[in-house]
């Protein structure tokens, strides 16, 4: 094997620390942004201090326009500035993986074992930014997608001096696990001991092809990929983040050992999925039809997990659309579309957003998308999140109107609930603005008697519409609503703490 000059080894020798030579010595992490940790029954995020918090941003990439100027520190002021205009619109996090190989200018190792210097100080400079502005990072460390396409170009390959030789044998093939350890001893090493990083995504899109065309490989790589990070932080930094396994929803159903390895694996602190559906999401005929199959979905997955762990939707968009029809959305549209899949997926019981997949020229979120984004930010403090055991009601709440869907989760103290009209649909597939509407009721089950606060919450501008005190001595809580035109947020907050 030829090292390329300047390159940094990585060990794959795991009896002894790893030999990690860094490029500068006393790069600083950043100790202002606390760890996020997870809680047994509590299937929402908190920070190491106690206090809630959500994973709201998106999936970006070091080779889009927003970060292109990162590499090689061509232009680190733009990128510092984006940094900036997250923060601003409340995106909290941003999903990233360690490198892009689409093409040959973005490997983080090249041979395998050396990383390379100008990614690494890439890493670096993405890591101090993120921490000065108040971002963190979803950290998944292969682009498996482009991976499995140009597998015979790949450093990990054999044929080019690596250490498997056929991607259906990336989960099986011990060489190729020695090797993704290795990248992670390093990733964690380096920039592990900020709050920066959020979690680990440790492999993206887990499926049967990546294991001999079956799922039941999935679970001995977990064990032994997560068991090692885990290990190798608790020696490092005395503490470990969070971690997933991010699954594609339409495999899911295909095998039981996908969800038995991945949302019920007790060595993973929360569940991920890639959320797509042909023609709902994928290729959207309508703003609402997206927002509909997500509820759906999410209800589904719900139904897979056994410990209340926190669940979130970390990649979804309008993939067939863009990638197969080679067509963007209509900005309007793909505002609602994103906005109305947002608020499906928080009041079904997500945490967060979802992180949408951009699928657009260029590849960013829209500005109408920054102002949901901050909506959502904004009714965010209205729940007691490090105390909501929520469940999922999309069935269970009964609204009087029968051109509303419900979406909502709730608990004996607290509900979220989100109604969207369904049958005022125009023209240009949006949802009128001036269809008829006529007050309606609301019924709500689950919630213990009491007092109770609730907001009625304006998903368009990030405010409240109203705020009011009722008391429940019923079986359900029943609400009286004004006329819902389009959609509605409510949350719903018991008094008696």
């Amino acid at each position: 094997m030829t090292r390329k000059p300047g390159a940094i080894q990585g060990s794959f020798d795991f009896d002894a620390p790893p030999l990690i030579k860094e490029i500068d010595q006393g790069i600083t992490h950043d100790d202002a942004i606390s760890w996020i940790t997870v809680s047994k029954g509590i299937p929402y995020f908190l920070t190491e201090k106690g206090n809630h918090w959500q994973p709201i941003g998106q999936n970006d990439s070091i080779t889009w326009p927003d970060l292109a100027g990162v590499f090689k520190r061509k232009d680190l002021a733009a990128v510092e500035s984006y940094f900036r205009l997250l923060s601003r619109s409340g995106v909290t996090c941003i999903r990233l993986m360690l490198e892009y190989c689409q093409g040959e200018h973005r490997y983080l190792e090249n041979p395998v074992g050396y990383f390379q210097p100008n990614m690494v100080k890439l890493w670096d400079d993405i890591f101090d930014l993120c921490g000065k502005h108040g971002l963190r990072i979803l950290l998944t460390p292969y682009d498996t997608f482009w991976m499995w396409r140009r597998w015979k170009r790949h450093p990990y390959n054999t044929a080019n001096s690596g250490r498997c030789n056929r991607r259906s044998q990336w989960l099986l093939c011990a060489g190729m696990r020695d090797a993704i350890k290795a990248r992670l001893h390093f990733a964690t090493h380096r920039w592990g001991g900020s709050g920066v990083l959020f979690a680990w995504d440790l492999w993206n899109e887990i499926r049967p092809a990546h294991g001999g065309n079956s799922a039941r490989g999935f679970a001995p790589f977990i064990e032994d990929i997560s068991g090692f990070l885990r290990k190798t932080e608790l020696e490092l930094h005395g503490r470990s983040h969070p971690q997933t396994v991010s699954v594609f929803s339409p495999v899911l159903q295909k095998d039981q050992h996908i969800a038995e390895s991945t949302f019920r694996n007790p060595l993973l602190d929360f569940a991920s999925i890639h959320l797509y559906e042909n023609n709902t999401i994928d290729n959207p005929r309508n703003t609402v039809d997206a927002a509909v199959s997500t509820g759906r979905l999410t209800r589904e997955v719900l139904a897979h997990i056994n410990d209340r762990r926190p669940f979130f939707d970390s990649e979804h968009g309008p993939i067939k659309l863009f990638n197969e029809r080679k067509k963007t959305l209509p900005e309007l549209f793909d505002d609602e579309y994103f906005r109305h899949m947002q608020w499906a997926h928080l009041a079904s019981g997500g945490t967060g957003g979802g992180l949408r997949w951009p699928y657009r020229h260029p590849h960013r979120l829209t500005t109408g998308m920054r102002y949901a984004q901050s909506a959502l930010k904004a009714f965010i403090p209205l729940i007691r999140w490090n105390e909501f055991k929520r469940v999922n009601l999309n069935h269970e709440i009964k609204v009087s109107d029968p051109g509303l869907q419900v979406f909502g989760c709730g608990d004996e103290r607290q509900a979220i609930v989100w109604l969207l009209r369904t049958n005022a649909i125009g023209k240009n597939r949006m949802v009128k603005t001036d269809a008829g509407a006529a007050p309606c009721n609301a019924i709500i089950p689950l919630l213990a008697r009491g007092r109770y606060t609730i907001t009625l919450w304006n998903t368009g501008s990030g405010s409240a519409i109203s705020s009011f005190a009722i008391n429940h001595t019923g079986n359900y809580l029943q609400l009286a609503l004004p006329p819902v035109f389009t959609n509605l947020a409510i949350a719903v907050v018991s008094d008696e703490w």
